[in-house]
C-alpha cells in the first residue's frame, strides 16, 4: 500500500455511466479516492451517503470524490441512482486499481475466506502526491476526518487527528468539571454559613430548655397543692374528742334516772 509522500498510482476506469475517468484529468485539484467492498451493503451505503451529504463542503475545499469497488458499471448505476450519489463510482472489475493501491487481498467473514477490497481512503494532492492515507476505515465519522484533512486540520498520518481531538473533548469536560468543583466549594461555604445559622437554631432549644425549666418549677408547686393540708385536716376530725363529749351525755341520763328514783 502506498503511503503519504508517495506518488499516487495513475489510473483510468469507467464510472457508472461508462465514462472513462482518469487521475490525470484532475491535475491541480485534490482527489479523495475511497475504496469500498460492495454496492448496496450497509457499511458501504453509510459511507457513500456520508460523502454525498458533505459533497458541497468537499468541493468547496477543492476536492473531487471518486468511489471505487469491483462491482460492474450497471451495479454502480443502480447504487448511485438509488442514493442520489453526486460523484463518480469507478468499476474496478479486474481489481487492477485495487491491487495498485494495496487494498485487494484475502478477507474473512463468518469463518469464510475470500478475495476482496479492504475499505481504505487516499487523499491525493493537486501535485499527484499522496497527502494522507486511511488504511482501515471506520465508517462513522470518516468523512469528517477527510474534510478536516483537506482544511489542514489534521496531520498526514493515517487520519490520527480525530483521536487526539476526541481526547481533548473529554479533557475539556474535565476542566469544566474542575471549574465546577470550586463552585462546589463556594456552595460548601454556603453550607458553612448555614452551619453558623445552626447555633441560632440551637438557641431555640435553649429557650425550650428554659420553658422546660419552668415546667419543673410548676411540678414543684404541684406537690404543694395542699396535700399536706389534707393530711392536717385528717387529724382535725377529732373523733376521739367527740367520744369524750358523748360520755358526759350518758352521765346526764344516769343522773336523770337517779332523780326519777
Amino acid at each position: 500500500m502506498p503511503q503519504a509522500g508517495d506518488q499516487a498510482p495513475a489510473f483510468q476506469l469507467p464510472d457508472q455511466d461508462g465514462t472513462p475517468v482518469s487521475l490525470a484529468q484532475f491535475a491541480g485539484r485534490s482527489v479523495v479516492l475511497y475504496f469500498y467492498p460492495k454496492d448496496n451493503t450497509p457499511g458501504c451505503t453509510v459511507e457513500a451517503c456520508g460523502f454525498r451529504d458533505e459533497h458541497s463542503a468537499l468541493e468547496a475545499a477543492g476536492a473531487v470524490v471518486l468511489g471505487v469497488s469491483a462491482d460492474s458499471t450497471a451495479s454502480h448505476r443502480k447504487f448511485a441512482t438509488r442514493f442520489n450519489l453526486p460523484f463518480p463510482l469507478l468499476a474496478d472489475v479486474d481489481h487492477t486499481l485495487s491491487e495498485a493501491y494495496g487494498v485487494w487481498g484475502e478477507k474473512s467473514l463468518y469463518g469464510r475466506k475470500f478475495l476482496g477490497i479492504t475499505r481504505a481512503t487516499f487523499l491525493i494532492g493537486p501535485d499527484g502526491v499522496l497527502k494522507q492515507v486511511w488504511p482501515k476505515v471506520k465508517v462513522n465519522g470518516h468523512v469528517a476526518e477527510v474534510l478536516a484533512a483537506l482544511k489542514g486540520e489534521a496531520p498526514a498520518a493515517d487520519g490520527a487527528e480525530k483521536k487526539p481531538a476526541a481526547k481533548k473533548a473529554p479533557a475539556g469536560k474535565k476542566v469544566a468539571a474542575a471549574k465546577k468543583a470550586p463552585a462546589g466549594k463556594t456552595v460548601s461555604a454556603g453550607k458553612t454559613a448555614v452551619a453558623k445559622k445552626a447555633p441560632a437554631k440551637k438557641a431555640v432549644p435553649a429557650a425550650k430548655a428554659t420553658r422546660a425549666a419552668k415546667k419543673p418549677a410548676a411540678a414543684k408547686k404541684a406537690p404543694v397543692a395542699k396535700k399536706p393540708a389534707a393530711v392536717k385536716k385528717a387529724p382535725a376530725t377529732k373523733k376521739p374528742g367527740a367520744g369524750k363529749k358523748t360520755a358526759p351525755a350518758k352521765k346526764s341520763v344516769a343522773t336523770k334516772k337517779a332523780s326519777r328514783k
